[in-house]
C-alpha cells in the first residue's frame, strides 16, 4: 500500500464512509484522513488484538495535528455506529457510555472523526475490576538522550524477571518507551497499581540520580520519571500501532528487546515507516504476547516490591 497516492473519493473502508477524505490530518507528513483510515485498516491485525473489548479514549483532531486536539472517552450523539457504546461505573458511583472499538470498521469510524491516537485500559470491559495488562511508561526529562531510556528500559525489564514476569517492548511515538506484562486479569486494580508502584519506587530508591517515580517537573529534573499511574482504574495507554498526534505522523510500535538496541529515538516510525516495515518483517515482534499465559502478580513478588 502506498500511502502517498491514496485516492481523495469519497471512499467506503468496511462499511464506514469518510466525509473530506482528502484533509491533510499530519501537517508535516502530509497524511490526510483517507491514508489514516487506510494505515488502521492495514495494521488491524496487529492492533486490534489489543484494543478489542477495552474501553477506551481517543485524541481527536478535527481539523489535524494543525488544528485543536483533545481526549474523549464518552460516546456522544452522532458518533459511527462502529464506535461501540459500553456502560461504565465512574469513581463518583454514576455510569457512563464509554467508547469501545471492536473491529475494523471501529477502526476506519476513528479515523472518520479525527481520532488520531486510541489510548485503552488496562482491562477488558466483560472483566473490568481485573487488569490484563500492566505498564510502565518511561517518561525522560529534557536533555536526556534515547540511550538512557533503553537502558532504564532494560532495568525494568530484569525486574521483571525477578518477579518471573516476560515483559515487552513498545516505543511511544513521544520520547520514551512503555513496558507492558501481559496478565491473566486474576487480580485486582489495587493489587496491581500497588506492584507497580513498588517497582518505580525501588527503581528511584535504588539510583535516585537516574529515577524518579514522582510526578512533579522538580523531582524528574535529569531523571526518567517511572510512570506506575497508567496501572489505575480508569487510566489508559497508548495503544500498540496507534498514530501519535504529531506532525510527523509518529507511531507507537511493538520492538522486540534485540532491535530495542538499535532503535535511535522513539519517534522513530511514522505512519509510512510502519507500512514498509509490516512489508519487509512478517513476524510479528510480539508475537508470544498472547500465549504468555497464567501471569500474575505472585505472593512473593508482591512483598518484594511492596
Amino acid at each position: 500500500m502506498n500511502l502517498k497516492k491514496a485516492s481523495a473519493r469519497e471512499p467506503d473502508l468496511d462499511g464506514v464512509s469518510l466525509s473530506s477524505p482528502d484533509k491533510v490530518m499530519f501537517s508535516d507528513a502530509h497524511i490526510t484522513k483517507l491514508q489514516l483510515a487506510e494505515y488502521l485498516v492495514t495494521v488491524s491485525d496487529r492492533m486490534l488484538p489489543h484494543v478489542t473489548g477495552r474501553p477506551l479514549s481517543l485524541v481527536r483532531c478535527p481539523e489535524g495535528t494543525a488544528g485543536e486536539c483533545f481526549f474523549q472517552k464518552h460516546t456522544t450523539k452522532g458518533m459511527p455506529k462502529a464506535l461501540r457504546a459500553v456502560p461504565v461505573k465512574e469513581s463518583d458511583g454514576e455510569t457512563a457510555d464509554y467508547l469501545m472499538i471492536d473491529d475494523v470498521a471501529g477502526l476506519a469510524s476513528a479515523a472518520q472523526i479525527g481520532g488520531i491516537e486510541i489510548h485503552i485500559w488496562g482491562s477488558r470491559w466483560k472483566t473490568i475490576e481485573h487488569p490484563d495488562r500492566l505498564v510502565f511508561d518511561l517518561d525522560p526529562d529534557t536533555g536526556l538522550t534515547f540511550a538512557d531510556v533503553r537502558a532504564a528500559a532494560r532495568d525494568v525489564r530484569k525486574l521483571m524477571q525477578v518477579a518471573e514476569l516476560e515483559s515487552f517492548a513498545m516505543v511511544t511515538g513521544g520520547k520514551g518507551i512503555h513496558i507492558v506484562v501481559p496478565l491473566d486479569a486474576s487480580q485486582d486494580w489495587d493489587t496491581i497499581k500497588s506492584f507497580a508502584k513498588g517497582v518505580a519506587v525501588k527503581l528511584a530508591d535504588n539510583e535516585p540520580q537516574r529515577f524518579t517515580a514522582t510526578m512533579s517537573k522538580e523531582k524528574r529534573r535529569g531523571r526518567i520519571f517511572i510512570d506506575w499511574l497508567r496501572n489505575e482504574r480508569g487510566s489508559t495507554a497508548i495503544a500498540p500501532y496507534s498514530p501519535r498526534a504529531r506532525a510527523n505522523a509518529s507511531v507507537a510500535v511493538p520492538v522486540t528487546w534485540e532491535e530495542l538496541s538499535r532503535i535511535e529515538h522513539a519517534n522513530e516510525y511514522s505512519i509510512d515507516r510502519v507500512i514498509k516495515r509490516l512489508q519487509q518483517q512478517k513476524s510479528d515482534p510480539w508475537a508470544s504476547y498472547f500465549k504468555v499465559s497464567g501471569q500474575r502478580i505472585s505472593r512473593e513478588a508482591a512483598r518484594f516490591f511492596t
